[in-house]
């Protein structure tokens, strides 16, 4: 059964359709990855509404998304985080502000990390779109480090 506790919508901003500039660049580029990102999943009958939650250039975006879920375990609202790290999304029954969302983040990819430093099997954790090597392990760390140490607190309220 799917929890439909609903994001904090006071933390996010209502954009405009994808075909309408917001008339910055990175931030349209990033919405149309973050959508196509979503739309991917045959689970997302269509979009409903989108948001920014939280945009730094060339490093991350996190985006809110009401989706018409296609099966009942799906939950109307989903984060989806994009930028210069593995795209995924996060189901908002559970995270209602950016903040627990890229914190969420983290920490799924820290486990991430943690396996492939030592060849263990990432199959039933966080897809990320290179091979669980320790080389790409340390390079994500470092990003990882950086949005937990700069980003992070900066969508603490």
């Amino acid at each position: 059964m799917v929890n439909e506790a609903k994001p904090d919508l006071a933390s996010v901003m209502r954009l405009p359709p994808v075909d309408v500039s917001t008339g910055d660049n990175e931030l349209d580029s990033a919405h149309v990855e973050a959508r196509k990102h979503l739309e991917f999943y045959d689970w997302v009958l269509s979009i409903k509404g989108e948001y920014l939650g939280y945009g730094a250039e060339g490093i991350i975006y996190i985006f809110l998304f009401e989706i018409e879920p296609g099966r009942p375990d799906v939950p109307e609202w989903i984060w989806v985080i994009v930028g210069d790290v593995p795209p995924t999304y996060i189901p908002a029954d559970d995270t209602r502000t950016p903040f627990e969302a890229l914190d969420g983040y983290i920490g799924a990819l820290e486990d991430w990390v943690e396996a492939a430093r030592h060849g263990k099997s990432v199959a039933k954790l966080i897809p990320v779109n290179v091979d669980a090597n320790p080389v790409n392990a340390e390079i994500l760390a470092s990003r990882l480090k950086l949005l937990d140490e700069k980003i992070l607190p900066l969508l603490r309220h």
